[in-house]
């Protein structure tokens, strides 16, 4: 019974080590992906050409439209809940206890869909009256 409380905690340990190793490379690359536009920049300006604020905004994102962002996040978390919802009820039939778990699992997943939908048209408004003032 000792070698599953082992082999349970490496388990947990794996896990918690491949997120931490997605979210480094998730850094790594951003910065990577920054150094390389940064790069862009300086040749083009040894070079002498013209640099207009398209390109600067292109090179650096300031076009994003984060509201558009925060709406895709909230559909794709919101389909995840009737499914989660789904699966409790197949996994019901085994153990009762685990269709409960999984509904309020699938509620709480419901619920930060719709923060960031909330979140989208906050910022939906906040970036319209930005808009509207400059």
């Amino acid at each position: 019974m000792e070698n599953i409380g082992i082999g349970a905690g490496l388990g947990a340990l794996g896990l918690w080590l491949f997120i931490a190793a997605v979210v480094v490379a998730g850094i790594w690359d951003g910065i990577r992906k920054r150094e390389a536009n940064h790069e862009t920049l300086r040749r083009m300006i040894e070079s002498g050409k013209p640099m207009d604020q398209e390109l600067l905004d292109k090179l650096f994102g300031a076009d994003k439209e984060v509201h558009k962002d925060l709406k895709i996040g909230a559909l794709i978390t919101l389909s995840a809940a009737p499914g989660l919802a789904l699966m409790g009820w197949f996994l019901g039939r085994l153990d009762s206890e685990v269709f409960t778990a999984l509904l309020g699992v699938s509620a709480l997943v419901a619920c930060v869909g719709i923060g960031l939908w909330i979140a989208g048209r906050f910022a939906e408004r906040r970036y319209a009256e930005e808009e509207r003032s400059s």
